[in-house]
This record gives structure tokens, sequence and C-alpha cells, in this order.
């Protein structure tokens, strides 16, 4: 038993000394946030400028792509 609290300790030491975490944590939360705008603007009907300007962006792109592979 004690063996595994030893194991668990030191597991949780290096967690908080490792700033590679912290990063890829960081990512996390860029990406929901993004995730919460793209929600906000498409869902439930939404309208406005938000929504025409991530349209706009996201035709413009697919076209870009279809353009580059045909």
């Amino acid at each position: 038993m004690l063996k595994y609290y030893v194991r668990a300790t030191d597991a949780i030491k290096r967690l908080g000394a490792d700033k590679d975490g912290v990063v890829s944590f960081e990512y996390v939360i860029v990406a929901a946030c993004i995730v919460a705008a793209v929600a906000a603007a498409f869902g439930a009907g939404g309208t406005g400028p938000i929504v025409d300007a991530l349209s706009s962006a996201i035709s413009s792109i697919g076209s870009l792509v279809t353009s580059a592979v045909a």
C-alpha cells in the first residue's frame, strides 16, 4: 500500500512541475472559446454579422480547398 502511495505522490509532483501540460490546457481553453462562439452564432436560428462573417469565411475556405484539389 505504501508503494502505491509513493507512486501517486511522485506522479502528482511531476504533474505539478510539467510545463507542457499547462500549454495543452491553454489550447483546450482556446478551443472551448471558439466552439462557444460558433455555437452562439449558429445555434437556435442565429442571425447577425457574426453569422454572416462566419458563413462567408467557411464558404470561401471551402471554395479555395475545392479549387486547390481540382
